[in-house]
């Protein structure tokens, strides 16, 4: 299924328009990447383990849109928009939300 964030498919005109699909993930950040990440700000350089769990809940996001295109008879979302959001009392969660239009093409 192709996913873009442009409004349209380049060779690909669009048939129908199905409606708004979103996706949401929240994923908690664990104590112990926590500190780690705390240290390597001190010193420097990038938390990689961070970086993976913003990369995996964001496909997690692209997937479940993929998944409710799929359900409304769709074969591509286009106008991708992603967000990401800290939330919690403490901040110790996040919450990546992608959203679009499902479309025929």
């Amino acid at each position: 299924m192709t996913v873009s964030t442009t409004p349209t498919l380049e060779g690909q005109p669009i048939q129908q328009y199905l409606g708004i699909v979103t996706g949401e993930v929240i994923v908690g950040a664990n104590l112990f990447r926590d500190l780690f990440a705390n240290i390597r700000d001190i010193v420097g350089g990038r938390s990689g383990s961070y970086e993976r769990i913003l990369s995996d809940a964001r496909k997690q996001a692209i997937e479940e849109i993929q998944a409710e295109c799929a359900a409304m008879g769709g074969n591509a979302v286009v106008g991708i928009d992603l967000d990401y959001e800290v939330i919690g009392d403490t901040g110790s969660m996040l919450m990546v939300s992608a959203s679009g239009t499902a479309v025929k093409v």
